[in-house]
């Protein structure tokens, strides 16, 4: 049995309109153990929803295989498994959606919306054994039960957010995709689901890919961090190394842009020049080096490739292996 649980190789998905393709992923490769929650970071239109979206099977990717363990032991491709099979291991991996507002049908009741699974993937399964099931998870998820038979407009955005992570959690599932889980919540809202989510991986053995822009959630939540930059990753390593030791420049600079709630304390922000570049026009070489301050003519001319280094991290720049970039250190004003 493999020891990671899954084992995502070389996704590629392209968008093609008329003369146009624009590719919003490239080439993404990492291997998530059981347990794990890998965070997957970037500017918007990074392609970070993209990948994750390919990875359950909520739009086909174009090319790659994402290798699953399942509970059973077998492994399989996810990306090529047949209907019949599908039907087997769609349950054991769930999306939370981003927004809590549009990915819940305001014409069910919450009662209804959490069973809706359990409908389609236990039809023998009777109504009170799926009332059950239901009500326990949305207890276990922070919900008032007495309230379940209510609609969601009457819920608020985090209320709404726990629905939507009850829905994915009733079937039990080992792999939980988080697209910008509490991106829009208001920030103590943020906390609460953020402490939940650590709680339900430690209480129900989860595992997560978290998808995020908010580098200071990510940090809280991690054990692995992937830096994605128009749909390649650019690097990938433990929280704590990535944080405070960057190998790549966009790393250094989307590090350099995280808030510091203590007055006291400074940051020397990395202005990034430009515009982020057309993925239906990408530039030659290196995606980044027309924004990147250690740009070489090698940049320019040559694509560089994501490296696996010694100590498991991962990183695609030419010059990762000779420059000393700034992670996250915060410097304290003098009085």
């Amino acid at each position: 049995m493999s020891d990671y649980i899954l084992d995502v190789q070389h996704i590629h998905k392209r968008f093609t309109s008329k003369n146009v393709c624009v590719k919003a992923v490239s080439d993404v490769s990492f291997k998530v153990k059981k347990g794990e929650t890998i965070g997957i970071v970037g500017e918007s239109g990074c392609g970070k929803t993209t990948l994750g979206r390919c990875i359950v099977r909520g739009i086909e990717a174009s090319e790659g295989s994402v290798q699953y363990t399942a509970k059973d032991g077998t492994e399989y491709d996810f990306l090529k498994i047949d209907k019949k099979e599908m039907k087997k291991v769609r349950k054991e991996i769930q999306m939370i959606f981003q927004d809590p507002y549009s990915s819940l049908d305001p014409r069910m009741t919450v009662l209804d919306i959490i069973e809706e699974p359990l409908k389609a993937n236990y039809p023998k399964m009777t109504k009170e054994e799926r009332n059950k099931l239901s009500i326990d998870i949305a207890a276990k998820v922070g919900l008032n039960t007495s309230y379940l038979m209510r609609y969601p407009h009457a819920f608020s955005g985090g209320q709404r957010q726990r629905i939507g992570i009850a829905r994915a959690l009733v079937l039990e599932p080992q792999v939980i995709v988080c697209d910008e889980a509490v991106s829009a919540l208001d920030v103590s809202i943020q906390a609460q689901v953020i402490n939940l989510l650590v709680e339900l991986r430690k209480d129900m053995n989860l595992t997560y890919i978290f998808i995020s822009h908010d580098l200071s959630v990510v940090e809280h939540i991690s054990n692995k961090v992937g830096v994605m930059y128009l749909g390649k990753m650019v690097e990938f390593a433990q929280t704590d190394e990535l944080f405070q030791y960057p190998l790549h420049p966009y790393t250094e600079a989307l590090l350099s842009a995280v808030p510091v709630a203590d007055p006291t304390m400074q940051v020397e922000r990395i202005p990034l020049q430009g515009e982020i570049p057309n993925p239906a026009n990408p530039p030659s070489g290196c995606y980044f080096h027309e924004r990147c301050r250690y740009c070489i003519d090698k940049c320019v001319t040559e694509e560089p490739r994501l490296e696996e280094l010694p100590g498991g991290r991962s990183v695609a720049c030419h010059r990762a292996k000779e420059l000393k970039l700034r992670g996250f250190a915060p410097v304290k004003k003098e009085a």
